[in-house]
């Protein structure tokens, strides 16, 4: 069963089409991430991956080349944002994505984080330690001078962090599970006996159509 996220799945399909074209393609992501290899090895003779500014600045790519960009779908927005005005610039005939690699749950949660941050002492995001786009949240609160921290689930939580703490904000990387999230709410409101209030900055309502073998299962 190919339990491959589809919109990881777009961006391979997208590397595939642009490199039978002979496009010379810049994949915007963080070297060793797992999606990274992933998509790099759907086109590794036509792809260079780009991390920052300063690998758009270093490229030298031949006149007349055709360019593409792609970008890891769990990126900061604002980070690619930045690399794709760059790469636009030195590149202005760049063939971007029909539509934004980004996954709208990562640019979600990021939006989130950057709107109700405002009104909290302390935020938690609950993810893995090698998830992209958890860490990211994690980097925005801090940028925003919150306290923060990425925990793995309830019990990486330290009652230290509530001291002088009226307002908590839990939120989690795009693949957490909800489970997860429920847990350390249930444990802030009985350890600590908070009020909880839900706020939704966008209401995601994306499906995807399940596998096709597990359909056949049915």
């Amino acid at each position: 069963i190919d339990a491959t996220c589809p919109l990881v799945t777009k961006v391979h399909l997208e590397a595939v089409r642009y490199a039978k074209s002979g496009y010379t393609i810049l994949l915007i992501g963080h070297a060793g991430h797992d999606e990274v290899l992933g998509t790099m090895g759907e086109a590794p003779e036509n792809m260079i991956l780009i991390e920052d500014e300063d690998d758009v600045a270093a490229l030298d790519i031949a006149a007349g080349t055709e360019v593409a960009y792609l970008t890891q779908t769990t990126l900061s927005v604002d980070d690619a944002d930045r690399i794709i005005a760059e790469i636009r610039k030195k590149f202005p005939e760049v063939h971007s994505p029909p539509k934004a690699d980004i996954c709208y749950a990562t640019q979600n949660r990021q939006e989130a984080i950057r709107i109700v941050s405002a009104e909290v002492d302390l935020v938690l995001v609950v993810g893995s330690q090698n998830s992209s786009n958890s860490q990211r949240l994690k980097e925005i609160a801090l940028e925003l001078d919150r306290q923060a921290y990425l925990i793995d689930g309830v019990s990486d939580i330290d009652d230290a962090w509530f001291a002088e703490i009226e307002t908590v904000m839990i939120t989690a990387g795009a693949s957490a599970p909800e489970v997860l999230v429920e847990e350390c709410v249930d444990y802030i409101k009985q350890r600590f006996g908070a009020d909880v209030e839900l706020r939704a900055i966008r209401e995601e309502e994306v499906h995807f159509n399940l596998p096709k073998e597990l359909v056949n299962l049915l």
